[in-house]
């Protein structure tokens, strides 16, 4: 479960992100407020609809893979990839309130600045999931006082009644009174 929440976190931002310079650098799309139900969308669609889409354009192309040149396949590896994108962005503009006022910039141009981001994100999502992964645990560790992954430190076992208290009296521990005597 964690592992989703963190996953589902870092993407959000980062989608957050890419939806905000695409609103500055598109002419035709306007994203405004909407940014943050989009980034939903947008996140939602690339943990879960992405790969279905993808899986299935593939799985078409793979049967007359046989008949294309290197280049030939490359072109629909990279047409795949653009449409699998082109079908995200459209799904987002149906879903939020981002606006399309341009036809050719607003639903051709998003997709590629899609495609070079989660090229960007694919770089660093180990090292950003990671980090995220520990602000989780320490989030955990104050709020409910426990952590919630497999390294939780153990607690080591109480020491014996005798040993605990005679540290208390001198305020040495059994092992510093073994070499205190070693030395004298």
């Amino acid at each position: 479960m964690k592992k989703w929440i963190v996953r589902f976190a870092t993407l959000y931002v980062f989608n957050l992100a890419v939806l905000l310079v695409i609103d500055l650098l598109v002419a035709g799309v306007s994203v405004g407020w909407g940014v943050l139900w989009a980034a939903v969308i947008l996140t939602a669609a690339v943990l879960w609809v992405k790969p279905l889409i993808a899986r299935w354009f593939t799985g078409m192309a793979a049967r007359s893979a046989s008949q294309r040149t290197k280049a030939g396949e490359w072109l629909v590896r990279a047409g795949i990839v653009f449409l699998v994108e082109l079908l995200v962005w459209i799904l987002v503009v149906m879903l939020s309130g981002v606006q399309v006022r341009h036809l050719v910039l607003g639903y051709l141009l998003p997709p590629l600045f899609l495609l070079i981001a989660w090229s960007i994100y694919a770089a660093i999502d180990d090292r950003l999931e990671a980090r995220a992964g520990d602000l989780y645990d320490r989030a955990s560790v104050g709020i409910g006082g426990r952590r919630t992954d497999a390294a939780t430190p153990v607690a080591p076992p109480p020491a014996a009644p005798r040993a605990g208290r005679e540290e208390l009296q001198d305020g040495l521990t059994a092992e510093q009174r073994r070499m205190l005597d070693e030395l004298g």
